[in-house]
C-alpha cells in the first residue's frame, strides 16, 4: 500500500512541476490600491495606502476621487487622492489626512473615477480599467 501511495505521489508532483502553465493564467496589468490603514491624527483619520503599478511603464500621475462614506451610509465627504508618481512594478506607501473626520465613523471607501492619469505609454483609461481594490481594514473599498 506504502508503494502504490508513493507512485501516486510522484506521478502528481512530476505533473505538476511539467505543466506550469496549466495552474497559471496570465493576468492583465492592474493598478492595485489596498486601504492598508486607518489611524486617529489630531483630529483627523489619516488613511494608510499600499498602491502598486502592475504595468511595465511609469505612471507619472495618478489621482482619484474618493467618496467616504459614514456608519449610516450617508457620503461624509467626497476628496481627491493624489498618488503621484507610480513606479512599474514595485509597491509604493501613501497617507492622507481627512481632517474633521473621524476613522470610526467610516464604513465605506468607493473610488467614484480617476481624476488625472498620466502616463506616456499607456492608454488614457488604463487607471480606471486596470484597477484592483482591497482592505485590510474593516472599511469596504468599492469602485
Amino acid at each position: 500500500m506504502f508503494e502504490q501511495f508513493g507512485r501516486t505521489a510522484l506521478t502528481f508532483a512530476l505533473f505538476s512541476i511539467a505543466t506550469p502553465g496549466v495552474a497559471q493564467e496570465t493576468q492583465p496589468p492592474k493598478i492595485s490600491i489596498e486601504l492598508n490603514a486607518l489611524d486617529p491624527v489630531d483630529g483627523a483619520c489619516r488613511m494608510s495606502f499600499v498602491i502598486e503599478n502592475g504595468f511595465e511603464t511609469d505612471i507619472d500621475k495618478a489621482v482619484y476621487e474618493a467618496v467616504l462614506f459614514d456608519t449610516d451610509g450617508r457620503v461624509a465627504q467626497m476628496t481627491l487622492f493624489d498618488f503621484g508618481a507610480l513606479p512599474a512594478a514595485r509597491p509604493r506607501v501613501r497617507q492622507f489626512a481627512i481632517p474633521g473626520l473621524t476613522c470610526t465613523s467610516v464604513a465605506r471607501l468607493l473610488i467614484n473615477g480617476t481624476e488625472t492619469c498620466e502616463a506616456s505609454a499607456l492608454p488614457e483609461d488604463a487607471c480606471a480599467q486596470s484597477l484592483h481594490l482591497t482592505s485590510r481594514t474593516t472599511v469596504e473599498v468599492s469602485g
